[in-house]
Protein backbone atom coordinates (compact mmCIF):
# COMPACT_ATOMS: atom_id res chain seq x y z
CA UNK A 1 0.00 0.00 0.00
CA UNK A 2 1.17 3.54 -0.79
CA UNK A 3 0.64 6.72 1.20
CA UNK A 4 -1.17 9.50 -0.62
CA UNK A 5 2.17 11.35 -0.82
CA UNK A 6 3.97 8.49 -2.55
CA UNK A 7 0.97 7.85 -4.81
CA UNK A 8 0.94 11.54 -5.73
CA UNK A 9 4.62 11.42 -6.64
CA UNK A 10 4.20 8.23 -8.66
CA UNK A 11 1.19 9.51 -10.63
CA UNK A 12 1.86 13.28 -10.60
CA UNK A 13 -1.69 13.86 -9.35
CA UNK A 14 -2.16 16.31 -6.47
CA UNK A 15 -3.93 15.51 -3.21
CA UNK A 16 -6.75 17.88 -4.23
CA UNK A 17 -7.22 16.03 -7.51
CA UNK A 18 -7.09 12.61 -5.83
CA UNK A 19 -9.73 13.69 -3.28
CA UNK A 20 -11.96 14.90 -6.12
CA UNK A 21 -11.61 11.61 -7.99
CA UNK A 22 -12.51 9.80 -4.78
CA UNK A 23 -15.59 11.97 -4.25
CA UNK A 24 -16.93 11.35 -7.75
CA UNK A 25 -16.19 7.62 -7.57
CA UNK A 26 -13.56 7.66 -10.29
CA UNK A 27 -10.53 6.54 -8.27
CA UNK A 28 -11.29 5.47 -4.72
CA UNK A 29 -8.39 4.68 -2.37
CA UNK A 30 -7.78 1.02 -1.74
CA UNK A 31 -8.13 1.69 1.95
CA UNK A 32 -9.24 4.57 4.19
CA UNK A 33 -8.31 4.41 7.86
CA UNK A 34 -11.60 4.78 9.79
CA UNK A 35 -9.80 6.42 12.72
CA UNK A 36 -7.93 9.22 10.99
CA UNK A 37 -9.24 9.19 7.41
CA UNK A 38 -5.78 8.61 5.91
CA UNK A 39 -5.98 7.32 2.36
CA UNK A 40 -3.89 4.41 1.11
CA UNK A 41 -3.52 3.38 -2.52
CA UNK A 42 -2.30 0.14 -4.06
CA UNK A 43 0.42 0.02 -6.70
CA UNK A 44 -2.12 -1.62 -9.01
CA UNK A 45 -3.99 1.73 -9.10
CA UNK A 46 -1.05 3.57 -10.68
CA UNK A 47 -2.04 2.44 -14.18
CA UNK A 48 -5.64 3.64 -13.75
CA UNK A 49 -4.40 6.96 -12.38
CA UNK A 50 -2.17 7.45 -15.43
CA UNK A 51 -5.05 6.66 -17.77
CA UNK A 52 -7.25 9.18 -15.95
CA UNK A 53 -4.54 11.86 -16.01
CA UNK A 54 -4.00 11.52 -19.76
CA UNK A 55 -7.72 11.46 -20.52
CA UNK A 56 -8.31 14.58 -18.42
CA UNK A 57 -5.49 16.30 -20.36
CA UNK A 58 -7.72 15.71 -23.41
CA UNK A 59 -10.73 17.23 -21.62
CA UNK A 60 -12.53 13.91 -21.47
CA UNK A 61 -15.54 14.24 -19.12
CA UNK A 62 -15.25 12.48 -15.77
CA UNK A 63 -18.36 10.42 -16.51
CA UNK A 64 -16.89 9.14 -19.78
CA UNK A 65 -13.61 8.27 -18.08
CA UNK A 66 -15.62 6.18 -15.62
CA UNK A 67 -17.24 4.34 -18.52
CA UNK A 68 -13.84 3.69 -20.11
CA UNK A 69 -12.42 2.28 -16.88
CA UNK A 70 -15.52 0.13 -16.35
CA UNK A 71 -15.62 -1.08 -19.96
CA UNK A 72 -15.82 -4.85 -20.41
CA UNK A 73 -12.81 -5.65 -22.58
CA UNK A 74 -10.22 -3.68 -24.51
CA UNK A 75 -12.40 -3.47 -27.64
CA UNK A 76 -15.15 -1.59 -25.84
CA UNK A 77 -12.62 0.61 -24.09
CA UNK A 78 -10.94 1.50 -27.36
CA UNK A 79 -14.33 2.18 -28.95
CA UNK A 80 -15.14 4.74 -26.26
CA UNK A 81 -11.71 6.31 -26.60
CA UNK A 82 -11.93 6.44 -30.37
CA UNK A 83 -15.34 8.13 -30.15
CA UNK A 84 -14.01 10.88 -27.95
CA UNK A 85 -10.96 11.41 -30.16
CA UNK A 86 -13.25 11.73 -33.17
CA UNK A 87 -15.23 14.48 -31.44
CA UNK A 88 -12.05 16.31 -30.51
CA UNK A 89 -10.75 16.18 -34.05
CA UNK A 90 -13.97 17.78 -35.32
CA UNK A 91 -13.77 20.57 -32.72
CA UNK A 92 -10.09 21.45 -32.80
CA UNK A 93 -6.53 20.28 -33.41
CA UNK A 94 -5.67 18.27 -30.32
CA UNK A 95 -2.32 19.19 -28.82
CA UNK A 96 0.57 16.95 -29.79
CA UNK A 97 1.53 16.24 -26.20
CA UNK A 98 -1.91 15.01 -25.18
CA UNK A 99 -2.28 12.81 -28.26
CA UNK A 100 1.17 11.30 -27.72
CA UNK A 101 0.29 10.49 -24.12
CA UNK A 102 -2.97 8.82 -25.13
CA UNK A 103 -1.33 6.86 -27.93
CA UNK A 104 1.26 5.59 -25.50
CA UNK A 105 -1.46 4.26 -23.21
CA UNK A 106 -3.28 2.56 -26.09
CA UNK A 107 -0.11 0.92 -27.38
CA UNK A 108 0.80 -2.63 -26.48
CA UNK A 109 2.21 -3.02 -22.98
CA UNK A 110 5.97 -2.80 -22.87
CA UNK A 111 8.45 -4.12 -20.33
CA UNK A 112 8.89 -1.72 -17.39
CA UNK A 113 12.11 0.29 -17.33
CA UNK A 114 15.08 -1.23 -15.55
CA UNK A 115 15.59 0.11 -12.04
CA UNK A 116 19.03 0.28 -10.44
CA UNK A 117 20.35 1.60 -7.14
CA UNK A 118 22.91 4.38 -6.98
CA UNK A 119 24.72 6.10 -4.12
CA UNK A 120 25.32 9.74 -5.04
CA UNK A 121 28.03 11.42 -2.93
CA UNK A 122 27.86 14.97 -1.63
CA UNK A 123 28.08 17.27 -4.63
CA UNK A 124 29.22 20.91 -4.97
CA UNK A 125 26.67 22.57 -7.20
CA UNK A 126 25.44 25.86 -8.57
CA UNK A 127 21.78 25.91 -7.54
CA UNK A 128 18.68 27.98 -8.20
CA UNK A 129 15.83 27.33 -5.76
CA UNK A 130 12.25 28.47 -5.66
CA UNK A 131 8.82 27.70 -4.26
CA UNK A 132 6.52 27.51 -7.24
CA UNK A 133 3.11 26.42 -8.49
CA UNK A 134 3.13 23.20 -10.47
CA UNK A 135 1.46 24.99 -13.39
CA UNK A 136 4.47 27.34 -13.55
CA UNK A 137 7.07 24.56 -13.60
CA UNK A 138 7.78 24.74 -17.34
CA UNK A 139 8.36 28.50 -17.41
CA UNK A 140 10.37 28.39 -14.17
CA UNK A 141 12.55 25.57 -15.53
CA UNK A 142 13.27 27.47 -18.75
CA UNK A 143 14.20 30.67 -16.91
CA UNK A 144 16.35 28.87 -14.32
CA UNK A 145 18.18 26.93 -17.05
CA UNK A 146 18.96 30.18 -18.85
CA UNK A 147 20.20 31.84 -15.64
CA UNK A 148 22.48 28.91 -14.75
CA UNK A 149 24.00 28.95 -18.24
CA UNK A 150 24.62 32.69 -18.02
CA UNK A 151 26.44 32.32 -14.69
CA UNK A 152 28.66 29.60 -16.14
CA UNK A 153 29.43 31.78 -19.15
CA UNK A 154 30.47 34.87 -17.16
CA UNK A 155 32.39 33.18 -14.33
CA UNK A 156 35.27 30.74 -13.94
CA UNK A 157 32.88 28.07 -12.66
CA UNK A 158 32.90 24.93 -14.76
CA UNK A 159 30.22 22.27 -14.88
CA UNK A 160 31.44 18.79 -13.93
CA UNK A 161 28.29 16.93 -14.92
CA UNK A 162 24.83 17.17 -16.39
CA UNK A 163 22.23 19.64 -15.14
CA UNK A 164 19.67 18.25 -12.70
CA UNK A 165 16.43 19.11 -10.95
CA UNK A 166 15.07 18.49 -7.45
CA UNK A 167 11.28 18.25 -7.23
CA UNK A 168 9.65 18.08 -3.80
CA UNK A 169 6.72 15.86 -2.84
CA UNK A 170 4.73 19.02 -2.02
CA UNK A 171 5.09 20.24 -5.59
CA UNK A 172 3.13 17.19 -6.83
CA UNK A 173 0.92 16.65 -3.78
CA UNK A 174 -0.20 20.25 -3.20
CA UNK A 175 0.56 21.67 -6.66
CA UNK A 176 2.83 24.16 -4.86
CA UNK A 177 6.21 23.53 -3.29
CA UNK A 178 10.01 23.75 -3.40
CA UNK A 179 11.89 23.16 -6.63
CA UNK A 180 15.55 23.42 -7.53
CA UNK A 181 17.66 23.30 -10.67
CA UNK A 182 21.39 22.68 -10.32
CA UNK A 183 24.63 22.11 -12.18
CA UNK A 184 27.45 20.19 -10.45
CA UNK A 185 30.69 22.21 -10.27
CA UNK A 186 34.26 21.52 -9.22
CA UNK A 187 34.32 23.53 -5.98
CA UNK A 188 32.39 25.92 -3.74
CA UNK A 189 34.87 28.75 -4.21
CA UNK A 190 32.81 31.85 -4.96
CA UNK A 191 33.94 33.58 -8.19
CA UNK A 192 34.32 37.39 -8.32
CA UNK A 193 31.50 37.77 -10.84
CA UNK A 194 27.93 37.97 -9.47
CA UNK A 195 25.86 34.79 -9.34
CA UNK A 196 22.45 36.47 -9.63
CA UNK A 197 19.83 34.34 -7.96
CA UNK A 198 22.03 31.24 -8.12
CA UNK A 199 23.92 29.98 -5.06
CA UNK A 200 26.80 27.60 -4.48
CA UNK A 201 25.73 24.69 -2.27
CA UNK A 202 27.00 21.29 -1.18
CA UNK A 203 24.12 18.97 -2.08
CA UNK A 204 23.90 16.16 0.50
CA UNK A 205 24.62 12.53 -0.36
CA UNK A 206 21.64 10.42 -1.29
CA UNK A 207 20.77 6.88 -2.31
CA UNK A 208 18.45 6.63 -5.28
CA UNK A 209 16.41 4.08 -7.14
CA UNK A 210 17.12 5.11 -10.72
CA UNK A 211 15.35 4.59 -14.04
CA UNK A 212 16.00 6.13 -17.46
CA UNK A 213 13.37 7.84 -19.60
CA UNK A 214 14.06 8.47 -23.28
CA UNK A 215 11.46 10.48 -25.13
CA UNK A 216 9.38 13.60 -24.74
CA UNK A 217 7.66 14.74 -21.55
CA UNK A 218 4.46 13.08 -22.79
CA UNK A 219 5.65 9.65 -21.64
CA UNK A 220 7.79 10.45 -18.58
CA UNK A 221 4.89 9.69 -16.22
CA UNK A 222 5.18 5.97 -17.06
CA UNK A 223 8.73 5.92 -15.66
CA UNK A 224 7.61 7.80 -12.54
CA UNK A 225 4.90 5.18 -12.06
CA UNK A 226 7.35 2.29 -12.48
CA UNK A 227 9.71 3.81 -9.93
CA UNK A 228 6.88 4.37 -7.46
CA UNK A 229 5.76 0.78 -7.84
CA UNK A 230 9.32 -0.53 -7.44
CA UNK A 231 10.19 1.35 -4.23
CA UNK A 232 6.81 0.49 -2.71
CA UNK A 233 7.17 -3.20 -3.52
CA UNK A 234 10.66 -3.26 -1.97
CA UNK A 235 9.71 -0.99 0.98
CA UNK A 236 12.59 1.36 0.18
CA UNK A 237 11.03 4.78 -0.33
CA UNK A 238 11.83 7.68 2.00
CA UNK A 239 10.86 11.34 2.12
CA UNK A 240 12.91 13.57 -0.12
CA UNK A 241 12.81 15.27 -3.49
CA UNK A 242 12.81 13.38 -6.76
CA UNK A 243 16.11 14.01 -8.56
CA UNK A 244 16.10 14.29 -12.33
CA UNK A 245 19.36 14.41 -14.29
CA UNK A 246 19.16 15.64 -17.88
CA UNK A 247 21.66 13.47 -19.74
CA UNK A 248 20.66 14.55 -23.23
CA UNK A 249 18.22 17.26 -24.22
CA UNK A 250 16.86 18.18 -27.62
CA UNK A 251 14.67 21.22 -28.12
CA UNK A 252 11.14 19.96 -28.72
CA UNK A 253 12.32 16.40 -29.35
CA UNK A 254 13.19 13.21 -27.47
CA UNK A 255 15.49 13.61 -24.48
CA UNK A 256 17.22 11.25 -22.07
CA UNK A 257 16.41 11.86 -18.41
CA UNK A 258 17.62 9.89 -15.42
CA UNK A 259 14.97 9.87 -12.68
CA UNK A 260 16.05 9.11 -9.11
CA UNK A 261 13.67 8.29 -6.24
CA UNK A 262 15.23 8.64 -2.75
CA UNK A 263 15.48 5.32 -0.92
CA UNK A 264 16.65 3.98 2.41
CA UNK A 265 20.44 4.02 2.65
CA UNK A 266 21.26 0.35 3.13
CA UNK A 267 24.74 -0.79 4.09
CA UNK A 268 25.80 2.55 5.58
Amino acid sequence: MMTIGDFSRATRLSAKTLRFYHQVGLLAPARVDPRNGYRRYSTAQIADAQVIRHFRSLDMPVQLIGEVLAADGIEKRNELIAGHLGRLQVQLEVTRAAVAGLQGLLASAQAPPAVTHRSVPAMPALVIRGTIDLTDLGDWYTAATRDLEQVLQRTALRATGARGGLWSTELFLDEHGPAALFVPVASLEVPPAPLGRARLELLPPVDLAVAIHHGTDDTIAEVYGALGEYVTAHELGIDGPIRETYLDEAAGGPATTEIGWPIFRTGH
